[in-house]
C-alpha cells in the first residue's frame, strides 16, 4: 500500500527539525548575550505551511453506506373521547307562495265609483289554454261648478285562446270595449248661458271599439314572428273607423351575420259625417307600407344596431290623393364604460306614425266627431344617455334628445258655435277639441332614479324638461315639465303600502272667451301646472283575500287636464281581491 497523505507530513517535520539543529552546531559561537523569552511564541494559521495541491484518494474501494431500519412500536391508549356527530345548519326556508289562476276584484269609492275586474283562465291541455278578462271603471260625477253632467263608464271583455307546439307557438284573443263620456266642459267665462241653453245641451258621446288580432312566433326558420289586429272603432254620432295592422318578422344570414327585417303594414280607414265648421263629409284613407332592415354588429363591450325604415304612403282625404315615399334611420349604439356600472348610449331613430281616431280619443276623450286624421312624419329623434347602477340597489338613467316632426298632431280647443242656434250638437259650445297639424321640434332632457332601498322598500323618481319651436303661435297642449316619484312599501307580511305623486307643467290652449255672441272672440290662455299625491294601503287577509284602499288627488287640488275640464278633487276606494282556481 502506498504511502499515505498523513505520513508524508511527519517526514517533512522530521527533515526540517534535523537541519536546524545542524544548522546551530556549525556556527557553536553565537555571543555571550542574553535573550529574554518576553512571550512565547503563538502561532497563527497565517505561518502554516500551506498545500496547493489537493490529494488524490487512493484507496481501492469507497466506504458504502449502511442500511438503517426503522421499526415503530405501537401500543394501544385508553381514551373515553367520543366525538358528537355533525348536523347541518338549519335554514328557514320562506313558505311558497301558492299561484292561483284567476282573480276577482271589486271596489267602491265616492263620487258613485265602481271598480270591478275578472281575470280567468284554465288550461285545455298540455298545449292549449283558454283565458277571459272583464273590465268595468264608472264614476257617476259630481264635480263642483260643473253645469252639465260629468259622469263616465269604460266597460271591456277580452278573450283569448292560445296553442303551444314544439316549434311553434300561436294565439288569437277578442275584445270589445264601451265607453261613454260627457263634454262637461263648458267655458267658465261664458256667464251668458242661460238654464234654457245648458237645460237644451246633450252632452254624452259614446265610444264602440270591436277588436280581433292573433301573434305566431316560430324557433327555427327564417320566418320568426307575427301579429294581426283588426279594430272596428265607431261613435254615437255615426262615425266609424276601420283599422288593420300586419307586422311580421325575418331573420336571414348574409355572410356570417344576420340581418333582422321587420315589415309593416298598416292602413286606416274611416268617415266622420261633418267637419266642425261645415256640413260636409269627412273622408279618409291611409295605407303605409314600410321595411326595416337593421343589422346587429357587437365587439366586446361595444353593440351598434344599424338600419333603416322605408316607408310608402298611400293617403286619400275627401277624394285628394296624398303618396310618399319616406326613408328614415334606425341607428342605435351602445358602450359600457364600466361593465353594468356605466353604460353608454346614443341613436338616432324615425318613423312614420299612422295616426286615428281610436288613437285621438284613448288620449282625448272630449275630442269632437269632426277631426281631419293624417299620419305624423317623424323625421328624426337623434338622442344620447348615459344608463347604470350607482350601487348594486340604485340605477340611474340620463338621456338628452332632439326630435323633428312634421305633420304633428296637437289638441286645441274648438270654437264656440251660436249657443242659441236649435241645430248645435253637444260639443259645439266650445267644450270640445279638435286637432291641428304642424312641425314640431323638440328639445327633451330626461332623468331617472330607481332604487330598492331593502327588500320590504322600493322607490324611483324621473323627470323630463321640454323645449319646442313650431310653426304654430304655440305648441297646444304639450306641457314644458314633467316630474313623478312612487314608493312601495311592504310594512308586514299582510300590510304593504305605497304611494306616487307627479307634476305636470304648464299648458297653452287657443279658446273662446268673453262674450258668447261674438263668435271669432279668442285669445290664448294658459293652463295651470299642477301636482297630484295619490296612496294605496293593502292588508293581505290570507293567500287569497286581500283588501285595498286607495287615495287620489290626495291635496284635493282643483286642477284642469284640459281646457274648462276640471277633475274629480279627494277620492277614495275601498275594495278587496279574491284569488281562486277551478
Amino acid at each position: 500500500m502506498k504511502i499515505k497523505f498523513e505520513y508524508k507530513i511527519a517526514v517533512i517535520v522530521a527533515l526540517g527539525t534535523f537541519q536546524a539543529s545542524f544548522a546551530q552546531k556549525e556556527d557553536e559561537n553565537i555571543g555571550s548575550e542574553v535573550v529574554n523569552v518576553v512571550k512565547p511564541y503563538t502561532p497563527t494559521v497565517s505561518d502554516a505551511f500551506k498545500v496547493k495541491e489537493t490529494p488524490v484518494i487512493e484507496d481501492d474501494e469507497n466506504t458504502q453506506k449502511e442500511e438503517i431500519e426503522y421499526n415503530i412500536f405501537s401500543f394501544p391508549v385508553a381514551s373515553t373521547f367520543t366525538p358528537s356527530k355533525g348536523r347541518a345548519a338549519g335554514v328557514e326556508r320562506p313558505k311558497r307562495e301558492k299561484l292561483f289562476n284567476n282573480y276577482a276584484t271589486l271596489g267602491a269609492g265616492n263620487y258613485g265609483t265602481i271598480n270591478a275586474e275578472l281575470f280567468v283562465t284554465e288550461n285545455l291541455n298540455r298545449n292549449e289554454y283558454v283565458g277571459g278578462m272583464l273590465r268595468h271603471l264608472s264614476s257617476q260625477g259630481g264635480i263642483s261648478d260643473v253645469k252639465l253632467d260629468d259622469k263616465y263608464y269604460n266597460t271591456g271583455i277580452d278573450l283569448i285562446y292560445g296553442n303551444k307546439q314544439k316549434q311553434y307557438n300561436w294565439s288569437a284573443d277578442l275584445g270589445y270595449q264601451n265607453q261613454v263620456y260627457n263634454w262637461y266642459g263648458l267655458p267658465v267665462d261664458y256667464t251668458t248661458f242661460t238654464d234654457e241653453v245648458v237645460n237644451s245641451i246633450d252632452p254624452q258621446q259614446t265610444y264602440h271599439t270591436l277588436k280581433l288580432g292573433g301573434d305566431i312566433a316560430l324557433k327555427d326558420g327564417f320566418f320568426t314572428d307575427a301579429s294581426l289586429q283588426y279594430k272596428r272603432f265607431w261613435d254615437a254620432f255615426s262615425s266609424a273607423e276601420n283599422r288593420f295592422i300586419l307586422k311580421p318578422s325575418f331573420d336571414v344570414d348574409v355572410v356570417d351575420q344576420k340581418i333582422k327585417l321587420d315589415v309593416i303594414t298598416d292602413y286606416v280607414g274611416g268617415s266622420f259625417d261633418n267637419s266642425y265648421a261645415g256640413t260636409e263629409k269627412l273622408e279618409y284613407s291611409y295605407f303605409n307600407l314600410g321595411a326595416q332592415p337593421s343589422i346587429l354588429f357587437q365587439k366586446d363591450d361595444f353593440s351598434v344596431n344599424l338600419g333603416a325604415a322605408l316607408f310608402y304612403s298611400i293617403g286619400k282625404l275627401n277624394n285628394e290623393s296624398d303618396n310618399k315615399f319616406f326613408i328614415y334611420p334606425q341607428v342605435k349604439a351602445s358602450y359600457k364604460v364600466v361593465g353594468d356600472l356605466m353604460v353608454a348610449y346614443t341613436g338616432a331613430e324615425g318613423t312614420l306614425k299612422q295616426n286615428s281616431y281610436e288613437e285621438f280619443v284613448s288620449q282625448n276623450a272630449f275630442v269632437s266627431p269632426t277631426l281631419a286624421i293624417a299620419p305624423t312624419d317623424q323625421q328624426y329623434d337623434a338622442y344620447v344617455g348615459l344608463k347604470g347602477k350607482l350601487a348594486n340597489n340604485v340605477a340611474y338613467n340620463v338621456r338628452g334628445s332632439y326630435m323633428s316632426e312634421d305633420n304633428r298632431a296637437f289638441y286645441r280647443s274648438n270654437n264656440l258655435s251660436d249657443p242659441a242656434s236649435e241645430t248645435n250638437k253637444g260639443y259645439e259650445y266650445g267644450n270640445s277639441f279638435g286637432v291641428v297639424y304642424d312641425k314640431l321640434k323638440t328639445i327633451s332632457f330626461f332623468g331617472e332614479l330607481k332604487a330598492d332601498f331593502s327588500k320590504k322598500v322600493r322607490g324611483g323618481i324621473n323627470g323630463t324638461y321640454y323645449s319646442y319651436s313650431t310653426d304654430q303661435q304655440e305648441a297646444w297642449n304639450l306641457p314644458e315639465m314633467k316630474i313623478a316619484g312612487n314608493v312601495d312599501v311592504d310594512i308586514t307580511e299582510k300590510w304593504s303600502a305605497g304611494a306616487n305623486v307627479f307634476f305636470v307643467g304648464e299648458r297653452k290652449d287657443f279658446v273662446s272667451t268673453g262674450d258668447v255672441t261674438v263668435v271669432d272672440n279668442v285669445q290664448v290662455v294658459a293652463l295651470k301646472s299642477y301636482f297630484d299625491i295619490n296612496a294605496h294601503v293593502g292588508y293581505k287577509y290570507n293567500e287569497r283575500l286581500t283588501g285595498f284602499l286607495k287615495l287620489n288627488n290626495i291635496a284635493n287640488q282643483d286642477y284642469e287636464r284640459w281646457t274648462s275640464y276640471p277633475v274629480q278633487g279627494f277620492q277614495f276606494l275601498l275594495g278587496a281581491s279574491y284569488k281562486f282556481n277551478f
